[in-house]
């Protein structure tokens, strides 16, 4: 593995670092008893971080973890893949977030709760504005990219964390991606996890579209948040006219990137054990050979992907660039 500890951070991503517990194939995480869940870090930037590490990208991580079990072990396999972690807080009075997970016979996942927090909330949400201005001078300095998702608007003090770093992102002219990453459950615990967004979320989520240079959205998200899956109609419903890639599980990906339309149909895993962190790792391909010619970062993007359906949780089985271009020239 290339030894990325002397090497300033290309990509920040900025959000929740947590533990996914996957319930038994076709049952439920909330009844099931202990040992037939499988408890696996993730989270959506921690997942692109790790994934970005893994295949050699200089990558820095900004983020809230309690003082526990779970952010012990986050800071431990940060170390082992050189993931940047000046940036990452801890928190002695909130604990590290437990999401519940169903999986299908298929393994497709549904996030339905979650679990730990005794009605305090969790460390992520917690994120504190005045630790990362301290710091953020510090670990920006060679930053090429933002990476943020959606979440850190659900919560007061993570979401004024986000948009203070926003307005740093902006001054410096750094590049904003901006995974969707709609998940209802988060923003109201009671919510459907198949529900889409409420008139409040697309009110505190549109300045941060408005301000991406790429947006990565699932096909049910464009339609949600755009009225429609075309990567052209919604790059042309924002002032910046963004980048945008529209991916669909199985079915071929979308896109309009620097102004040329394509779609491409995506590699399919030679096993679907887990499909958890699938997406990250697409994105964390995408901005990895974000230089490379349009068609070589969607395959190479894609095939990352893949790649993570074959094992459990969404970072143990991210690849090394070596995998993909073996996966890409069988």
């Amino acid at each position: 593995m290339a030894d990325l500890s002397g090497l300033a951070p290309r990509v920040m991503c900025l959000g929740e670092a947590l533990v996914d517990r996957l319930g038994p194939l076709g049952g439920d995480p909330v009844t099931a008893a202990p040992e037939a869940c499988d408890d696996r870090l993730g989270g959506a930037p921690a997942n692109v971080a790790c994934a970005l590490a893994r295949l050699g990208t200089p990558v820095g991580l900004v983020g809230r973890l309690g003082e526990d079990a779970i952010g012990s072990a986050f800071r431990d396999v940060f170390q082992q893949r050189g993931v940047a972690v000046q940036a990452l807080q801890r928190d002695v009075s909130h604990p590290s977030r437990v999401v519940l997970v169903r999986r299908d016979t298929n393994g497709e996942r549904v996030f339905q709760g979650f679990a730990g927090d005794h009605a305090l909330g969790f460390a992520d949400q917690m994120l504190n504005r005045d630790e990362l201005e301290a710091v953020w001078p510090m670990v920006s300095k060679q930053a090429r990219w933002l990476l943020v998702g959606t979440i850190p608007l659900a919560t007061p003090t993570s979401a004024d964390s986000l948009r203070w770093l926003l307005a740093q992102a902006q001054a410096a002219s750094l590049a904003l991606a901006v995974d969707v990453n709609w998940r209802p459950t988060f923003w109201d615990p009671e919510a459907d996890p198949a529900a889409g967004p409420t008139a409040d979320a697309l009110a505190l989520i549109k300045p941060l579209l408005e301000q991406a240079s790429l947006i990565k959205l699932a096909r049910e998200e464009a339609l949600w948040f755009f009225g429609s899956d075309d990567p052209a109609a919604v790059a042309k419903d924002l002032p910046q006219q963004p980048d945008v890639v529209v991916t669909d599980g199985a079915n071929p990906i979308r896109w309009l990137i620097e102004h040329e339309a394509g779609s491409m149909p995506v590699f399919q895993p030679s096993q679907v054990i887990d499909t958890t962190g699938a997406g990250d790792a697409f994105t964390a391909g995408l901005l990895h050979c974000w230089d490379r010619p349009v068609n070589e970062r969607l395959s190479f993007a894609s095939a990352c992907g893949a790649l993570v359906c074959s094992g459990a949780g969404a970072i143990d089985p991210q690849p090394r660039e070596q995998d993909v271009r073996t996966f890409l020239n069988r």
